[in-house]
Order: C-alpha cells, then structure tokens, then sequence
C-alpha cells in the first residue's frame, strides 16, 4: 500500500525522468503518435527509423517514446521533439527517411527540418518558418481538458501519469473528502454526460449513492459504435489511466466496490493499453483493498463487447456484461436502482470520467468557468468528412459551428460549399448552412433538431445527397436493432423501404407524408434510444432539405448527382477529343464513337459505374 508522502516523491521523481535538459531527465524527449491512426499511417516504420539512427550517432541520452493520438490525424504519422529551453517541435507526414533526416539535422546538430514541420504542412507558415503547433488555426481555439495527456505520455507508463499529477485526485478524495463532497464538486461543476443525453453527471452519481444495497457498480461504457466517432477508443489508447482514477472515484462516492470497462472487441490497441493500466494500478495499490489506508476497497475488470451498436445503451450493456444477449431493459427501473446484477449501477462514457479527475483535483471553478450556462467544460468532436482538418478536436462548449468548420477544420476543400453536418451519428441530425453560426451545446442542438450525442461530426459539402445520407444512416440502425420492439424492428424497415423508393426514383408525394409519420410513431414508440432517436437523420433532413426529397420524387431527379438510379451520364460534344479513353474504359461497352470523333453515350445499355468519367481527361463527361 503506497503513502500520501511516497506519492509525492514518486510524483516528483517520475517529472525529472521526462523533462529534457533536467539533471536526471533525458537530453531531448522525441515522441511518436502511436494510436490506431498513426499506425495505420506508418508509425512504425518511422519508430524504428528514429531509433536505429540514434544509435547510430550514439545518442543515448535521447528518450523516444510512443504516445496516443495527437490530434491532427490527417497529417500521422506525426512527430514531436522536446528540448531543454525550446519550443516543441512537430513534424508531420513523416516516413523513415524524413524521419533518419530529423535526426541527423536536428537531433544531432540543432537545425530544425522546417519543411517537415506542421505550418509547412498547413500553410500557414512562411518558407523556413517553423510554426508552432499550437499556434495553428487547429489548435489555438482548442481547450484540452479529457484530452490533456493525450499525445504527451506514454500511455502504458504509470510513471508518465503520475508525473503529471496523476492518481493526486484519488489521494485527495480519499483523505480529504467525504463521498457527498465528491458528488456536490461534481454537480458544481456543470459536468453533464459526454454519452449523448447529456445528464448532469453529479446528479446521476447521487442517485446511486442514495441506494443502500450490498454490492453496488460502476460502469464505463467504451462501446463507442457510431459511424465517424473514435473519441472514447482514442482516450484509452492516450490516456488509459484516466479513467481508471476516475471509475475509482466514482466507487467512492457512491459506494460501489466493483466496476467494469466494457469495450468493443475492435479495439485492440485500447483494450491492451486499460489492461496493462489496470494491472499496473492494482499492483501499486490504486486499485484493490484499503486504498491509501482509507478503508476504500475498489476494483476493475474489463469485458469486451462484439460490436453491437445497441450495447450503447446502458441496459443492453449492462445486460451484455451479464453474459446475456445484449438487449435493453424497460425503465424504471433506473440502472441506480436496479443495474447491472440487478445491483445499483452508475455508468457514464469515458470521456465523462476522463474530465472528473481534473475536476476534483483543482475544483469545479476549473471547469464550470468554460462553456455556456447549462452545458460547462469542454467537448471532444471526431472531425470528419469533407473538410481540410481532420481528426480530434476538444472545444470550449459555445463554440459555433463555424469556427469549427471554417477556423479550426480549415473549410471545405477543393473549392466547395458547405451543405451540412451530421452530429450525433445515426441518432443525430443534420445541421444546415443556414444554422452554421449555432452555438455548439446540448441544448442549442436539441433546439435545431439536432443532439451532441457522444461526439461524432461528419462535414458534408454540395456533392452530399441528403436523402442519400439519411438513408445511409438508417440503414446503419435497421441492421443494429436488437429487435426486441416492434416499431423499431419492423417501423425502420419500413422507412428504409420508402427511402429506398425515393432515391430510385419510385416514390409518391404520399410516401413523404408516410415517411413523416411513421418515424414519430417510432420516436414515441420504441422501447430505448436506439429506436426512440433512429429516425432522427429523416426528420433533420426533411426538414432542412425538403426541396431534395421533392425533387427526388417529383421532378425523378438527384439534385447533388448521387442517387444512380436518377442519374445518366453525358458527353459534351464540344469537350470529346475522341481519344476513346472512357470507350475502353466501359465495361458493358454503352460508348460509341470513332477515334478523333465526339463520342455517345447508350444510357439504356449504361450501368453508371462512373468509369468514363474518372477515366476523361478533358472534363467532356457528366452526369445529370
């Protein structure tokens, strides 16, 4: 069992080992983006480049390390050099033999590659500048509250956590603070669910607390299923311990003894990561008996999901954690009553318990001074689609769509216009240009017709079909539904059909008032959220792009050039060189036309593959 004091030291001693130019710390720090994106991007090649010509020069006194996701992931595999008296460096895009020329020019003679660097890969920096990343339009609006170790430590160090005060909450709640005081800073502070629903998390943790049983649980649900969100996978993989702190200060302040991480299964890199931070933690006394010699007894235990998009919600995750098939309870009972094993259960998602130490180690001021009235703190988006930024962002709450696009996405490339973004995924709607200026928080969302929901936020620009789009994400909710309801299992088969009329051109004015109806017979109807909010993408899109769904029945036309079945492909005469490049190209020969010679295209014999068109040079084929 560690001491109070033996922490500190071991706080202190830990700082010195990765401050660069300390006495005891390394020369310089070099860390690589290790996360799943980064990997995928080629950070291993990279890794092994930058230590193979370390010890090449003999340069043991450089500490290169993996670390988590650091945000920017368009731009992995990335980079970063800490030096003693200097500005972090980043550098971007990188593969072996930038990597080999990094260290040969900046390691070992302190000239910086500027080329590789960040503000070269942006644009944002003159020739020769080095711009620093967190002066890049990414970051400057950014504020890192459940990201903050994310990038920066070693994920499977304890030691890295603890130096940068990890574990002081724990200490703090368990000799300083009774569980009621844990609970109140926690409703002060304004923290509401990161989930999706955005239920005051203090609120909920009181509930639970209030319930006198035997044995009762926490729960954190890392399931994370929706399309284009990858928040939750990256906190693991970043900053594991996190949420293991914060798990045990929720046993604490409502009195659960146990508690379980369920994640999905295709997570490999963060279910390794909260492993090693679990077995780690219990072994130095952070978890298991008497916790710091307070009488606290708490433990963890992993269990992993198979993908199901319905264990996103609390009673069928709870249910899947049991052993049992993965469907969702009736309620009330409320898990804080009746949970999992039928016990009193608080769950929250990791990104909620990711911000409750920093919240309970400096105060709820430190967190309710951000954001707006009723939604404070900070918000983590996985910023995806069509926009030049990709990757994750963590925004003050009140932040406008905006600023999010425009300023810290960097726009819409290659030209285009912005058109929408879905928020929320499948259970979300699409938020239209017009409202492009909408302050980003709970309530400002649910206003529009729109949720948070755990953070995912696609970018769609004018090549998007909205009908399209709304059937994509349907289509993603009739697969995912348990079936235990009928308006959920049979109501979204029978809208997916009527969307699926509409984009084939087929459908009736009637159909759209069917439509209409039957996805609020659903809202009202189905048993949990996933139905209760499936036909959100419909009504958002019908009610911001009426004029397409219109089209698509009245006119029979795809206004964006989507929908194949209302599209036929044409060759401008004036533009056809005859150089029968899309005539080769074809595969059910539907183009005609001899060398030198405008070329036509059969649409009866086309399939509408797009082949003649990626294949033209001269821009002379389009669809219409």
């Amino acid at each position: 069992m560690i001491s109070v004091a033996e922490l500190n030291e071991w706080r202190n001693a830990a700082k010195a080992k990765i401050t660069a130019g300390n006495a005891q710390g390394p020369a310089m720090r070099i860390v690589v983006g290790y996360a799943t994106c980064g990997i995928a991007a080629g950070a291993a090649p990279v890794l092994e480049a930058l230590k193979r010509e370390l010890a090449s020069l003999g340069k043991t006194d450089v500490l290169v390390e993996e670390v988590g996701c650091i945000g920017m992931c368009q731009y992995e595999p990335i980079v970063e050099i800490y030096a003693p008296g200097e500005q972090k460096i980043t550098y971007v895009l990188m593969n072996a033999e930038k990597a080999a020329r990094v260290v040969h020019s900046h390691v070992a003679n302190g000239k910086v590659v500027a080329e590789y660097t960040i503000g070269a890969a942006t644009g944002e920096a003159k020739e020769g500048e080095v711009l620093p990343l967190t002066q890049t339009a990414f970051y400057q609006k950014q504020r890192r509250v459940a990201l903050r170790n994310c990038g920066v430590i070693d994920p499977e160090s304890l030691d890295q956590y603890i130096a940068l005060d990890g574990y002081q909450a724990l200490t703090k709640t368990l000799t300083q603070l009774q569980p009621g005081d844990v609970i109140q800073i926690l409703k002060d502070s304004g923290l509401r669910g990161r989930g999706g629903g955005g239920f005051p998390t203090g609120l909920k943790w009181s509930f639970t607390a209030a319930n006198a049983a035997d044995q009762k649980y926490v729960v954190c649900n890392a399931d994370e299923g929706d399309p284009g969100a990858f928040m939750d996978r990256s906190v693991l993989e970043g900053d594991p311990h996190a949420v293991v702190e914060a798990m045990a200060l929720c046993g604490y302040a409502t009195g659960a003894t146990e508690g379980y991480v369920y994640v999905r299964a295709e997570y490999p890199i963060a279910v390794k990561h909260l492993e090693k931070a679990i077995d780690d933690a219990r072994a130095k006394g952070f978890l298991g008996k008497n916790i710091f010699g307070s009488g606290f007894d708490f433990d963890l235990f992993v269990r992993l999901g198979a993908g199901a998009f319905v264990c996103g919600e609390e009673t069928a995750l709870m249910t899947s954690i049991e052993g049992k098939r993965g469907e969702p309870r009736p309620r009330p009972p409320y898990p804080a009553v009746k949970g999992l094993f039928g016990k009193p259960t608080t769950e929250n998602n990791v990104e909620t318990f990711a911000n409750v130490p920093q919240i309970i180690l400096h105060g709820a001021e430190s967190f309710n001074c951000l954001g707006t009235q009723k939604s404070k703190g900070t918000k983590v988006f996985a910023l995806g689609g069509k926009i030049q930024n990709t990757g994750l962002v963590e925004i003050p709450m009140g932040t406008t769509l905006r600023e999010i696009i425009e300023e810290i996405g960097g726009g819409i490339p290659n030209g285009k216009r912005f058109k929408a973004a879905q928020t929320g995924g499948p259970s979300g709607g699409c938020i239209p240009e017009s409202l492009i200026d909408t302050s980003i928080d709970y309530d400002n969302l649910t206003a529009i017709g729109s949720m948070m929901g755990s953070g995912g936020l696609i970018v769609m620009d004018e090549d998007n079909c909205m009908v399209d789009i709304a059937r994509f994400f349907l289509d993603f909710t009739v697969d995912e539904s348990c079936g235990k309801c009928n308006p959920c299992r049979i109501g979204t088969k029978r809208m997916m059909e009527i969307l699926n009329k509409i984009t084939e051109g087929k459908a009736t004015m009637q159909d759209l008032d069917k439509l209409e109806e039957l996805a609020y017979h659903i809202k009202e109807n189905s048993l949990c959220g996933l139905g209760q909010t499936a036909p959100n993408p419909v009504l958002a899109t019908m009610k911001h792009f009426r004029d397409e769904y219109i089209a698509h029945v009245a006119e029979k036309k795809c206004p964006a050039g989507v929908c194949k079945a209302l599209l036929n492909y044409y060759i401008l005469p004036e533009k056809c060189k005859g150089c029968t490049a899309c005539k080769r190209a074809c595969p059910t020969n539907a183009i005609t036309g001899s060398a030198k010679e405008a070329h036509v295209i059969n649409n009866d014999q086309c399939i509408k593959c797009g082949a003649c068109q990626a294949t033209c040079k001269f821009g002379a084929i389009v669809k219409k």
